[in-house]
């Protein structure tokens, strides 16, 4: 999805990331995910010149969520060692810890910055427990699908 860096658009594309995440049944990895676009956003916002404009992009393969954002400022960037007191440049320190892996590629009009989260197959999934493995109240499908009622689920976004 392409969008301008903005504050307000930044909060839309995290509400576009969890629907998308939700349709494809990879709930466990919202948090993680909106965080991580969340701060590669804020970085182009804050950074790029001479334009704001950026590419969001999600896709799932081999059981991997990659998050990319493709934007048209060529410099790279770069991890800095936040003090206790500084305000900001944590954002890549986070990625890092956040993600499996993550990292940058030139491109001819600019960069793409990406992160990859674990992303277990739904057929693998336990209902009930997250990718950390931690309980959760079973959905409204779980309910119905103990009871022997069907579930359709609803027609989500595609992004990317």
């Amino acid at each position: 999805m392409e969008l301008q860096a903005l504050p307000a658009r930044i909060g839309q594309m995290r509400r576009i990331v969890s629907a998308q995440l939700r349709y494809w049944r990879l709930d466990a990895l919202i948090d993680a995910a909106t965080l991580g676009v969340t701060e590669l956003l804020a970085n182009v916002h804050q950074h790029a010149v001479p334009s704001k404009q950026c590419t969001v992009e999600l896709s799932v393969l081999l059981d991997q969520l990659t998050v990319s954002v493709r934007d048209f400022d060529p410099r790279m960037p770069r991890p800095t060692a936040a003090g206790p007191l500084d305000v900001g440049g944590r954002g890549l320190t986070l990625i890092a810890e956040l993600s499996e892996s993550w990292g940058a590629r030139p491109e001819d009009s600019g960069k793409v910055v990406w992160f990859t989260l674990p992303a277990l197959s739904r057929g693998r999934e336990e209902p009930g427990h997250t990718l950390t493995g931690l309980p959760t109240e079973p959905s409204e499908a779980e309910h119905a699908e103990a009871s022997g009622a069907t579930h359709t689920p609803a027609r989500g976004l595609h992004v990317g």
